[in-house]
């Protein structure tokens, strides 16, 4: 051999062969020959970070950014729920126009569902006024709740010790 300083051998066990063209992979900083560059060839173990895709919208084709550690069907389910311009996205999104009023909901409804004190529009994990932190000044409560709540409180009031002269009546039936 004329040249023995000329080349490198290629890092993948199974082929060792002496390339005088060696490759560099930019995931793992190996050396390969041309055919174990690629990142399947040689089983590189750092390929998770070079190795990015982006997904395509199947409805309007435009590239959909993904960011690191996304599940890519995530990405793409919040782009045709939001951003997407086909027209199939368009009227899943007419659909659906009801939008929460709670202060970093984003949800939209079929349907409006008015909380009766404020008047505004919730979804419906967020419909009852306890949940929106309501600052109407509805009825807080219907009249059969209200005169159940007057009930407990007299219930209440009257006494929840019994007094000693009182006492319970024994029982006389006979044992079975």
């Amino acid at each position: 051999m004329e040249f023995p300083d000329l080349g490198a051998h290629c890092s993948e066990p199974s082929c060792q062969r002496l390339d005088f063209l060696p490759l560099k992979c930019d995931a793992c900083s190996g050396i390969f020959c041309a055919d174990h560059v690629a990142y399947a060839q040689h089983h590189c173990g750092s390929a998770y970070q070079k190795d990015i895709q982006v997904p395509v919208c199947p409805l309007c084709n435009v590239p959909v950014p993904v960011a690191r550690g996304e599940p890519p069907d995530r990405a793409v389910g919040e782009h045709i729920d939001r951003d997407c311009r086909s027209d199939p996205a368009q009227q899943k999104r007419k659909i659906f126009t009801n939008k929460c009023e709670r202060a970093g909901c984003r949800q939209r409804e079929m349907m409006k569902l008015t909380c009766e004190r404020c008047s505004r529009n919730f979804c419906i994990k967020h419909r009852h006024p306890l949940d929106h932190d309501c600052s109407g000044e509805g009825h807080p409560t219907s009249r059969a709740g209200l005169a159940a709540i007057s009930r407990a409180q007299a219930v209440a009031s009257t006494s929840t010790v019994p007094s000693p002269s009182r006492t319970m009546p024994s029982c006389t039936s006979p044992s079975r």
